[in-house]
C-alpha cells in the first residue's frame, strides 16, 4: 500500500533525498518503487502534492520525483500490480472497483497522471477478487491509439484458481477463466510477446500453461523438458525474444536472511511439440528483473551500473545475484529515504522512455 504519510514541506526528508535533474531524460533505468509521500499542500484542481522515491539499480541511489499530483482517486487506493511501468489500483472502499495509472512514470505528466478505469471485478464459484497475486498487460500501453500491434489485454492473477482479462477502454466486463491446477500461488503471469499468449508456469515448472487474446479459447498446456524443480516460477523474454525460465527457490518457512537460490533455464527448443529447456549459467549481456510486478530482461550495457549475466530481486530479499558466481550483494538502503518507511514496495519498473 502506498505511504501517503503527510510531510511539511521543510522536513528534513525535502534536505536529504536526492534532487532532480535538470536534464531531459530520453530513457531511464530500471526502478524499483520506494513508496510516495504526500506533502501538507493542495494540489491545483483537486487532491494533493507529493513526492515519488524510486531506486535506481544501476547507481544505487534514490530518485525523487518531486511534487507530483496525487488525485482523490489514488489517495484512496491502494497499488495492486504493477505491469510495464503502469500501476493498477484498486480502492481501499471497494477492492473491485480498478483502475491502470502512469502515476510512477517518472517522465509522465506531474500534474495531469493518466488514470484508466477498468470494468468492475468479479468472483467466480471457486475464484476470489481479494487478494492480487500479479498483473500483466500484452503491451507497453493500455491506450489503443498507441498501440500499433491492436488493442492492449490486461490480465490478474489472483491468489486463488480466477485469472481475469478484459481490453481496457473497450470491454464493460472482465472475462475469468478458472486456472486448471492447483498449487499455483507461486507462479508469476507474464504475456509473450513472440508467442502473443499469457504464460503461467504450472507446479514445478514442468508445463507451462498459456491463453491467447480471445479468451473464448482453452489454455493450452506445454511441456517443458528439465528436471523438476521447486517453487517460484518466472518466464520472462529479452528484449529479442530468447525465453528463460528462472526459478526462485523458498525456504519453508521464508527466511529473509538465507541467500536467495537461483536456477536460469534457456530456450525453448522445439522439439515433438514440446518445449526442451537447457540450464544455463551465462545470459550474456542481460539481466532480470524479479518482483510482483510482470517479470522483464534488459540489455545491461544499455544501462551502465547494471551487472550483466544476472538477477536483481525484490520480495524475500533485496539483492543482486550473480548467475554465474551463484553468489548475491543485498542492497543497502538508500540514503535520504524517510525512517518511517520501514518496507518498499515489490514492484521493479521497466525502462521508460520518450
Amino acid at each position: 500500500m502506498l505511504d501517503f504519510s503527510p510531510v511539511s514541506p521543510n522536513s528534513s526528508r525535502n534536505k536529504t533525498v536526492l534532487k532532480h535533474k535538470n536534464s531531459r531524460l530520453l530513457s531511464t533505468s530500471p526502478y524499483l518503487i520506494v513508496g510516495v509521500f504526500a506533502e501538507d499542500a493542495r494540489a491545483r484542481g483537486g487532491g494533493f502534492l507529493g513526492d515519488i522515491l524510486l531506486f535506481d539499480p544501476a547507481k544505487e541511489e534514490l530518485l525523487t520525483v518531486r511534487d507530483k499530483t496525487v488525485s482523490e482517486e489514488l489517495i484512496c487506493s491502494k497499488v495492486m500490480g504493477a505491469s510495464h511501468g503502469w500501476g493498477f489500483f484498486s480502492d481501499l472502499r471497494n477492492h473491485n472497483s480498478v483502475r491502470i495509472t502512469d502515476f510512477f512514470n517518472p517522465l509522465a505528466s506531474k500534474s495531469d497522471s493518466k488514470i484508466i478505469p477498468l470494468p468492475p471485478l468479479t468472483s467466480m464459484i471457486y475464484g476470489q477478487t481479494e487478494v492480487v497475486w500479479n498483473v500483466a498487460m500484452s503491451s507497453s500501453s493500455p491506450y489503443r491509439q498507441d498501440n500499433e500491434e491492436g488493442d492492449c489485454v490486461v490480465a490478474i492473477k489472483f491468489l486463488g484458481n480466477q485469472l481475469s482479462m478484459c481490453r481496457p477502454g473497450r470491454d464493460l466486463a472482465w472475462t475469468n477463466k478458472l486456472i486448471p491446477f492447483v498449487g499455483f500461488e507461486n507462479s508469476n503471469l507474464m504475456y509473450s510477446k513472440r508467442d502473443q499468449r499469457f504464460s503461467l508456469p504450472a507446479p514445478g515448472g514442468n508445463y507451462l500453461c498459456s491463453w491467447d487474446l480471445h479468451f473464448e479459447n482453452e489454455p493450452k498446456f506445454t511441456e517443458l523438458l528439465m528436471d523438476s524443480c521447486f517453487r517460484e516460477d518466472h518466464w520472462v523474454e529479452s528484449p529479442s525474444g530468447q525465453s528463460f525460465l528462472v526459478k526462485w527457490y523458498s525456504h519453508v518457512p521464508p527466511i529473509r536472511c538465507k541467500e536467495p537460490m537461483v536456477m536460469v533455464f534457456r530456450g525453448p527448443r522445439h522439439k515433438r511439440g514440446n518445449k526442451t529447456m537447457s540450464y544455463t549459467e551465462d545470459i550474456g549481456d542481460l539481466c532480470i528483473f524479479l518482483s510482483k510486478s510482470e517479470p522483464f530482461c534488459v540489455v545491461a550495457s544499455s544501462f551502465p551500473g547494471l551487472k550483466p549475466n544476472s538477477i536483481y530481486l525484490m520480495g524475500r530479499c533485496f539483492a543482486v545475484y550473480d548467475i554465474t558466481t551463484k553468489t548475491s550483494r543485498h542492497f543497502e538502503r538508500p540514503k535520504g529515504v524517510p525512517e518511517s518507511l520501514t518496507n518498499f514496495l515489490p514492484y521493479w519498473l521497466p525502462p521508460f522512455s520518450i
